[in-house]
């Protein structure tokens, strides 16, 4: 796998025209080749900035092009980095669950107050993560940025995309590697073509 962060100054950032999520989607989507599936085998993390710098984290199977705008960095990740007990992490989610009668996608704690939407999704998250090969541990966890985003999809149809979001951070217990691995290979949760789902992680010595 493959690590890299593209930068904007501002100058750059502004040239690239980018005014939303889908904007931001668009360019890194342009890094890459389409596969013969026509999958996408990268992930993505808008991680802010400043107002003199961007940052998007990238994680693909296959090294980035080079942008238009801005630069690029990237290295490859040893199969060592994975091989750890223990990390601390962040990864930003889509929380969503199926509705049994609508089998449409609700966001999780929509309606409730803030305190305890948060409260919902940390218990969503602990739910979940066993799924995702690796046990969090309650009283690390923090849910932050819980919000939505909502953007207009170029693509026709057009419409109006609006989507759940919140950040989690903390520290987990891998308890299955192959899906721990499967997990940061292939990110966690919905909407991983709009900046979803990056398991964010740094190894914790026992």
């Amino acid at each position: 796998m493959i690590a890299s962060v593209l930068k904007f100054n501002c100058r750059a950032f502004k040239e690239s025209e980018i005014t939303d999520t889908y904007g931001i989607h668009q360019k890194i989507y342009a890094l890459f080749p389409e596969t013969h599936e026509g999958k996408r085998d990268f992930l993505f993390a808008d991680k802010g900035g400043t107002f003199n710098e961007r940052r998007i984290l990238i994680l693909s199977k296959q090294h980035p092009g080079v942008p238009k705008h801005g630069t690029i960095e990237s290295k490859a990740i040893p199969a060592s980095f994975l091989e750890f007990n223990s990390y601390a992490f962040e990864v930003r989610l889509n929380p969503v669950k199926r509705d049994s009668k609508s089998k449409k996608l609700i966001p999780i704690g929509i309606g409730l107050k803030m305190a305890l939407r948060r409260e919902k999704l940390a218990e969503w998250f602990i739910a979940k993560s066993e799924g995702w090969g690796f046990v969090c541990d309650r009283k690390s966890l923090q849910v932050q940025d819980v919000g939505v985003q909502t953007f207009e999809k170029q693509k026709a149809p057009q419409a109006t995309v609006t989507q759940g979001t919140a950040v989690f951070i903390g520290t987990l217990k891998v308890t299955d590697r192959t899906l721990f691995v499967k997990s940061f290979e292939e990110g966690i949760g919905k909407g991983k073509g709009f900046g979803f789902g990056l398991l964010q992680i740094v190894p914790l010595q026992e």
